[in-house]
């Protein structure tokens, strides 16, 4: 299975983009002000992904307009839901792929990656 949104229909073209130095951001263009981002992020906290800071990830994911999913491996769950993502089980230096289908998108993919990035304040 692809990571993608689960409101995307099909698998999208990807083109490459530079993106920062935690995984390459990848866009598709797709209809009207849509566009559909990825980056892969690792997740540097000791504790991994537990209730705190996936409630963080979830609170943050809910104030965008644009469909979030976040992948390990084959798996794949919705962003913006607190009981997919603890599904996840993402431990320290799990990498994740966040994708992100929507009109803020490229504001979204930031503001989480920067989340996961610095280690939810936990370290």
């Amino acid at each position: 299975m692809k990571c993608q949104p689960a409101e995307s229909a099909g698998p999208d073209p990807v083109g490459q983009s530079s993106g920062p130095a935690s995984g390459p951001l990848t866009s598709s263009p797709t209809a009207g002000q849509q566009q559909s981002l990825s980056r892969d992020v690792a997740v540097p906290n000791r504790q991994g992904l537990h209730a705190r800071p996936v409630m963080q990830f979830v609170d943050l994911a809910n104030q965008f307009k644009s469909a979030i999913s976040v992948c390990k491996g084959p798996q794949v769950v919705d962003g913006k839901s607190p009981m997919e993502m603890i599904l996840l089980e993402a431990t320290q230096g799990t990498t994740l792929k966040l994708v992100v289908k929507g009109s803020d998108a490229s504001a979204a993919i930031e503001a989480l990656a920067k989340l996961v990035e610095s280690g939810f304040d936990e370290d």
